[in-house]
């Protein structure tokens, strides 16, 4: 029986299966907040989710049954249990008090588009990987947040209250800049003054103008450099390695489903040489191929070269 569940878990049919049965939990969810579709086809719909819900229990027996006498080494992946805890969680009886809660859990059910999608898979792991380099960027970036907020604060807060009047009001218009998000407009108000460049909403606010062409352009585009161009770069790159990390370990772990052991310092070596000795035999055919080529041409031009001319009175 083991063996029979195990070729339907790993058929490609049934995990198609089950990618159109979350697409269809999804859809049957986005229906739910309508409240005139609800009213007009809410047996069909609660119908659905029981049907869904049915499906997603057999899967996980189906799964669990492949392992044969030993169930709970299906546990032993964690997207397993990922799909086994947002599955078990719509059956509590406590949350038929707090349909909120049922219906978000019952949302999560789409976040096993992950699991059913490798590719996806690859991009969640790399994101976890990613965690703890994202996090010493974060601390820079924090602090490159906090020196420049406390900076704006003491030179544009008299200027600008509205955007710039404390230190979390100066942190979330430093946000809002780095994000590009109308910076412009914040560094205009500082540079020609809250008199000249009004704020919108704000104009009872600006009390005591000041311009400050220089410092105010010097500043904005400093920090956009700073935190746009090459901070927040670094989050991409921290991504981008993470990502080569994880699609490394996959392949691993399909060699090591495959009981295929993975390359060593020697087997690495040995295509290197393979691809020495493939590269030097292309060169000595393309040097042949020259000489031959050189030969012919020499040939075609010794006749001509050793004929001496023949005067007329010979």
């Amino acid at each position: 029986m083991a063996p029979f569940l195990a070729r339907i878990a790993d058929a490609a049919w049934f995990q198609n299966f089950i990618i159109g049965v979350i697409l269809l939990a999804g859809v049957v969810v986005g229906l739910e907040t309508y409240p005139d579709i609800v009213h007009a086809h809410g047996p069909l719909l609660h119908t659905l989710d029981a049907v869904i819900l049915g499906i997603f229990v057999a899967e996980i027996a189906i799964k669990m049954g492949a392992h044969g006498r030993r169930p709970w080494r299906y546990f032993l992946d964690p997207w397993n249990v990922f799909d086994f805890v947002i599955v078990v969680a719509c059956f509590m009886p406590f949350l038929v008090q707090y349909a909120m809660v049922l219906r978000m859990l019952r949302l999560l059910r789409v976040l096993r588009l992950v699991r059913a999608i490798p590719r996806l898979q690859i991009l969640v792991n790399a994101l976890l990987k990613s965690i703890p380099s994202m996090f010493y960027v974060s601390i820079l970036l924090t602090l490159v947040f906090y020196i420049y907020a406390v900076a704006a604060t003491f030179l544009f807060s008299t200027n600008d209250p509205f955007h710039f009047g404390n230190l979390q009001l100066s942190l979330l218009s430093l946000f809002r800049a780095v994000t590009l998000e109308d910076w412009t407009d914040l560094m205009y108000i500082q540079m020609y003054g809250c008199d000249a460049y009004p704020i919108d909403g704000g104009e009872h606010l600006c009390t005591n103008p000041k311009a400050m062409p220089v410092v105010g352009s010097l500043f904005f585009v400093s920090f956009v450099l700073l935190g746009t161009m090459i901070v927040l770069n670094l989050f991409i790159g921290v991504i981008v390695n993470g990502m080569d990390e994880a699609q490394k370990e996959e392949e691993l772990d399909r060699l090591r489903s495959q009981h295929v052991p993975p390359p060593t310092l020697q087997d690495e070596l040995g295509r290197m040489e393979a691809l020495l000795d493939d590269i030097q035999g292309q060169i000595a055919r393309v040097r042949k191929a020259a000489e031959d080529q050189a030969k012919t041409e020499h040939r075609l031009r010794a006749p001509g070269q050793n004929s001496a001319p023949t005067s007329r009175g010979e």
